[in-house]
Protein backbone atom coordinates (compact mmCIF):
# COMPACT_ATOMS: atom_id res chain seq x y z
CA UNK A 1 0.00 0.00 0.00
CA UNK A 2 1.21 3.54 -1.01
CA UNK A 3 1.96 6.01 1.72
CA UNK A 4 1.02 8.64 -0.70
CA UNK A 5 -2.85 9.53 -2.26
CA UNK A 6 -4.43 12.06 -4.19
CA UNK A 7 -6.37 14.33 -2.79
CA UNK A 8 -9.47 16.18 -3.16
CA UNK A 9 -10.26 19.69 -1.59
CA UNK A 10 -12.44 17.88 1.35
CA UNK A 11 -9.31 15.77 2.00
CA UNK A 12 -6.23 17.96 1.28
CA UNK A 13 -4.37 19.95 4.15
CA UNK A 14 -5.55 22.90 4.59
CA UNK A 15 -2.84 24.78 3.15
CA UNK A 16 -3.34 23.04 -0.17
CA UNK A 17 -6.99 23.86 -0.41
CA UNK A 18 -7.05 27.03 -2.13
CA UNK A 19 -4.67 25.39 -4.95
CA UNK A 20 -6.86 22.56 -5.69
CA UNK A 21 -10.03 24.45 -5.75
CA UNK A 22 -8.93 26.76 -7.85
CA UNK A 23 -7.49 24.44 -10.02
CA UNK A 24 -10.74 22.43 -10.59
CA UNK A 25 -12.43 26.00 -10.93
CA UNK A 26 -9.85 27.03 -14.06
CA UNK A 27 -9.08 23.73 -15.02
CA UNK A 28 -12.62 21.82 -14.84
CA UNK A 29 -10.52 19.34 -12.89
CA UNK A 30 -7.85 19.09 -10.90
CA UNK A 31 -4.72 17.56 -12.27
CA UNK A 32 -3.42 14.18 -10.55
CA UNK A 33 0.41 16.17 -9.65
CA UNK A 34 -1.65 18.52 -8.08
CA UNK A 35 -3.66 16.60 -5.97
CA UNK A 36 -0.61 14.10 -5.24
CA UNK A 37 1.65 17.16 -3.78
CA UNK A 38 -1.34 18.84 -1.74
CA UNK A 39 0.11 16.10 1.02
CA UNK A 40 2.80 18.79 1.13
CA UNK A 41 1.29 22.38 0.87
CA UNK A 42 4.55 23.85 0.92
CA UNK A 43 5.36 21.86 -2.18
CA UNK A 44 2.15 22.60 -3.86
CA UNK A 45 2.80 26.25 -3.47
CA UNK A 46 6.35 26.43 -4.56
CA UNK A 47 5.50 24.23 -7.41
CA UNK A 48 2.67 26.90 -8.30
CA UNK A 49 4.23 29.86 -7.55
CA UNK A 50 7.54 28.90 -9.71
CA UNK A 51 5.00 28.20 -13.03
CA UNK A 52 3.94 31.80 -12.14
CA UNK A 53 7.54 33.13 -11.82
CA UNK A 54 8.12 31.33 -15.37
CA UNK A 55 4.97 32.75 -16.64
CA UNK A 56 6.38 36.55 -15.88
CA UNK A 57 10.15 35.44 -17.35
CA UNK A 58 11.32 36.76 -20.84
CA UNK A 59 10.67 33.33 -22.33
CA UNK A 60 7.78 33.13 -24.83
CA UNK A 61 4.81 30.61 -23.71
CA UNK A 62 6.06 28.53 -26.79
CA UNK A 63 9.72 28.65 -25.42
CA UNK A 64 8.63 28.03 -22.08
CA UNK A 65 6.67 24.75 -22.67
CA UNK A 66 9.79 23.86 -25.06
CA UNK A 67 12.12 24.06 -21.63
CA UNK A 68 9.30 22.19 -19.62
CA UNK A 69 9.06 18.99 -21.79
CA UNK A 70 12.94 19.25 -22.74
CA UNK A 71 13.93 18.74 -18.88
CA UNK A 72 10.67 15.99 -18.37
CA UNK A 73 12.31 13.74 -21.48
CA UNK A 74 15.52 14.70 -19.94
CA UNK A 75 14.18 13.48 -16.28
CA UNK A 76 12.13 10.28 -17.51
CA UNK A 77 8.87 11.85 -16.34
CA UNK A 78 6.25 10.49 -18.67
CA UNK A 79 3.13 12.14 -16.64
CA UNK A 80 5.07 15.86 -16.78
CA UNK A 81 6.07 15.34 -20.86
CA UNK A 82 2.19 13.91 -21.19
CA UNK A 83 0.71 17.06 -19.25
CA UNK A 84 3.00 19.69 -21.26
CA UNK A 85 2.77 17.99 -24.64
CA UNK A 86 -0.97 18.88 -24.29
CA UNK A 87 -0.72 22.03 -23.22
CA UNK A 88 1.83 23.35 -25.88
CA UNK A 89 -0.29 21.40 -28.03
CA UNK A 90 -3.79 22.47 -27.13
CA UNK A 91 -3.30 25.59 -25.13
CA UNK A 92 -0.04 27.39 -26.59
CA UNK A 93 -0.75 26.00 -30.14
CA UNK A 94 2.97 24.83 -30.60
CA UNK A 95 3.47 22.61 -34.02
CA UNK A 96 3.06 19.10 -33.69
CA UNK A 97 6.66 18.60 -35.63
CA UNK A 98 8.30 20.42 -32.71
CA UNK A 99 6.72 18.29 -30.00
CA UNK A 100 7.39 15.22 -31.80
CA UNK A 101 11.10 16.28 -31.66
CA UNK A 102 10.76 17.60 -28.43
CA UNK A 103 9.35 13.66 -27.21
CA UNK A 104 11.98 11.69 -29.12
CA UNK A 105 15.19 13.71 -28.48
CA UNK A 106 15.78 14.71 -32.14
CA UNK A 107 16.66 18.01 -33.81
CA UNK A 108 14.07 20.68 -33.85
CA UNK A 109 13.57 21.89 -37.16
CA UNK A 110 13.54 26.03 -35.37
CA UNK A 111 17.27 26.58 -34.69
CA UNK A 112 16.49 28.95 -31.92
CA UNK A 113 13.70 26.23 -30.27
CA UNK A 114 16.29 23.83 -30.88
CA UNK A 115 18.93 25.57 -28.97
CA UNK A 116 17.08 26.08 -26.10
CA UNK A 117 15.96 22.62 -25.84
CA UNK A 118 19.82 21.98 -26.09
CA UNK A 119 20.92 23.86 -23.35
CA UNK A 120 17.65 22.57 -21.38
CA UNK A 121 18.69 18.81 -21.43
CA UNK A 122 22.72 19.72 -20.91
CA UNK A 123 21.62 21.96 -18.06
CA UNK A 124 19.36 18.56 -16.61
CA UNK A 125 22.31 16.11 -17.65
CA UNK A 126 24.71 18.11 -16.44
CA UNK A 127 23.24 19.30 -13.43
CA UNK A 128 23.69 22.58 -14.47
CA UNK A 129 27.49 22.53 -14.97
CA UNK A 130 27.60 24.17 -18.38
CA UNK A 131 29.91 26.76 -18.16
CA UNK A 132 31.76 26.99 -21.46
CA UNK A 133 29.77 24.05 -23.22
CA UNK A 134 28.71 24.09 -26.91
CA UNK A 135 25.11 23.96 -26.16
CA UNK A 136 25.34 27.14 -23.57
CA UNK A 137 27.47 28.93 -26.46
CA UNK A 138 25.10 27.70 -28.87
CA UNK A 139 21.87 29.33 -27.04
CA UNK A 140 23.83 32.80 -26.98
CA UNK A 141 24.36 32.63 -30.99
CA UNK A 142 20.24 31.94 -31.26
CA UNK A 143 20.19 35.71 -29.69
CA UNK A 144 19.13 34.13 -26.54
CA UNK A 145 20.85 36.48 -23.13
CA UNK A 146 21.82 36.02 -19.56
CA UNK A 147 18.56 36.71 -18.34
CA UNK A 148 17.38 33.98 -20.22
CA UNK A 149 19.60 31.30 -19.52
CA UNK A 150 18.76 31.84 -15.96
CA UNK A 151 15.04 31.69 -16.96
CA UNK A 152 15.77 28.13 -18.47
CA UNK A 153 17.32 27.77 -14.85
CA UNK A 154 14.02 28.50 -13.23
CA UNK A 155 11.85 25.93 -15.37
CA UNK A 156 14.49 22.99 -15.08
CA UNK A 157 14.10 23.38 -11.33
CA UNK A 158 10.46 23.50 -11.54
CA UNK A 159 10.54 20.73 -13.71
CA UNK A 160 12.58 18.66 -11.39
CA UNK A 161 10.18 19.16 -8.51
CA UNK A 162 7.31 17.82 -10.55
CA UNK A 163 9.37 15.30 -12.23
CA UNK A 164 10.85 13.76 -8.98
CA UNK A 165 7.45 13.80 -7.18
CA UNK A 166 6.17 12.02 -10.19
CA UNK A 167 8.76 9.26 -9.42
CA UNK A 168 8.39 8.76 -6.07
CA UNK A 169 5.01 8.58 -5.89
CA UNK A 170 4.08 7.20 -9.37
CA UNK A 171 1.28 9.84 -10.05
CA UNK A 172 -1.46 8.14 -12.48
CA UNK A 173 -1.44 10.31 -15.95
CA UNK A 174 -5.14 12.19 -15.77
CA UNK A 175 -7.46 11.16 -19.00
CA UNK A 176 -6.98 14.87 -20.07
CA UNK A 177 -3.26 14.02 -20.96
CA UNK A 178 -3.91 9.76 -21.67
CA UNK A 179 -3.84 11.16 -25.59
CA UNK A 180 -0.45 12.86 -24.88
CA UNK A 181 0.99 9.64 -23.17
CA UNK A 182 5.05 8.88 -23.64
CA UNK A 183 7.27 5.89 -22.60
CA UNK A 184 10.48 6.66 -21.59
CA UNK A 185 13.32 5.39 -23.85
CA UNK A 186 15.59 4.71 -21.19
CA UNK A 187 17.69 1.86 -20.84
CA UNK A 188 19.06 1.91 -17.04
CA UNK A 189 16.92 0.51 -14.65
CA UNK A 190 18.65 1.93 -11.94
CA UNK A 191 18.80 5.51 -13.49
CA UNK A 192 14.99 5.38 -14.62
CA UNK A 193 12.40 2.74 -13.44
CA UNK A 194 9.81 4.46 -15.79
Amino acid sequence: MSSFKLHTPTTAPAGSVTILQTAQKGLGFIPNLYAGMADAPTALQAYKQLGELLEHSELTLAEQQVVLISASVENNCAYCVAAHSFLARNLVKVSGEVISALRNSQPIPDARLNALSRLTRAIVRERGWVAGSKELSDFFAAGYTAQNALEVVLGVTMKTLSNYVNHMTDIPLDATFAGEAWKTSCKSTTACAH
